[in-house]
């Protein structure tokens, strides 16, 4: 039997990071890995250091809604890929959408007689924001849902928390029989996450029970994508980041990019921000692929599809004068 692990968690709460972490340790290096991302322009799949046969992505929709077929497809290929000896694995980590219900995709898991033939769900760890889970699950049934399903719940961003007090009696309340660990730059040890978790016999009918077709989306969530071909000037980065925490701030639920900047353009930039919290600009040593082309996507409630592009052009052609 193949073990799957379901990481899960709300927008930037730092799933990607995780699983990055995750897969430098030797004994989760060989891990099948299937991204799932909302939007047009996939991005998590290119910050992952795994072998490219054994990473799949899946866009444009989240697995509790449309592609929950595509997700059972792909678990069903791979593990036919593996038994013909075409992939290596030996187990299948799972990175839900920041907007995704994990209960539906817990059911795919479980009650699909075509997967449950060859794989068994390990834990779904869920990741909370430590400095904006207790307001990101005020706000966002998402959030809450993602709580209440873990195996174990996963701080994040500690060292921006130093009292976490509050959050954890909020997630032991939701969820009292998962434990409530902790990491620092998504760095814990594999095992304390994914060994095989014990799940309540009831989980399976109650899932059963909820688990209906279509999305379970915040009223407003929209995701904006931003494609470009030219490399933009260093001066763009900071300023943008700036106008984006001034004139968005809470409507902006996710920002993610790579960027490529005319300055440097063999060391991509990286963006990341979760509304007015707007990480330091990162660089990558390579590109991760042959795609060269700068890549932005937000995901935010009531941002003008229109006004990321605009605000980018804008401050080009001031900084080239």
């Amino acid at each position: 039997m193949i073990p799957v692990s379901v990481i899960t968690g709300f927008l930037g709460s730092g799933k990607t990071t995780l699983l990055r972490s995750v897969l430098r340790d030797p004994s989760y290096a060989g891990s099948a890995v299937i991204v799932n991302e909302w939007g047009d322009i996939g991005l998590d799949h290119e910050l992952l250091e795994t072998s490219e046969e054994n990473l799949l992505g899946l866009a444009n929709g989240c697995l509790c809604c449309a592609t929950r077929g595509d997700l059972a497809r792909t678990l069903i290929d791979l593990a036919a890929r593996r038994r013909s000896g075409a992939v290596t694995y030996h187990r299948v980590l799972i990175e839900t959408s920041g907007l995704a219900d994990p209960a539906p995709i817990l059911h795919t898991l479980l009650m699909d007689p075509s997967i449950a033939e060859d794989h068994r769900v390990e834990a779904v760890v869920t990741v909370v924001d430590a400095l904006l889970g207790a307001e990101t699950m005020a706000r966002h049934p998402e959030a809450t849902q993602q709580a209440m399903l873990a195996d174990r719940l996963l701080l994040s961003k500690t060292d921006l928390a130093p009292d976490t007090s509050a959050l954890e009696a909020r997630l032991a309340a939701l969820n009292p029989g998962a434990p409530i660990l902790r990491a620092v730059q998504g760095a814990i040890p594999p095992d304390m996450l994914f060994a095989s978790a014990a799940r309540p016999a009831a989980l399976q009918h109650w899932l059963e029970a909820i688990a209906t077709p279509g999305a379970r989306h915040s009223a407003g969530v929209e995701t904006i994508s931003i494609l470009r071909e030219d490399p933009l000037p260093a001066v763009v980065l900071p300023l943008f980041l700036e106008a984006l925490a001034e004139h968005a701030g809470e409507k902006l639920l996710r920002m993610k990019g790579i960027i490529r900047v005319a300055e440097a353009t063999e060391k991509p930039a990286v963006l990341h921000g979760v509304r007015h919290v707007l990480h330091p600009i990162q660089w990558l040593e390579d590109w991760p692929s042959a795609d060269r082309r700068s890549r932005l996507v937000l995901i935010g409630q009531g941002i003008p599809q229109w006004w990321p592009a605009r605000l980018l052009e804008a401050l080009e052609e001031e900084a080239r004068g």
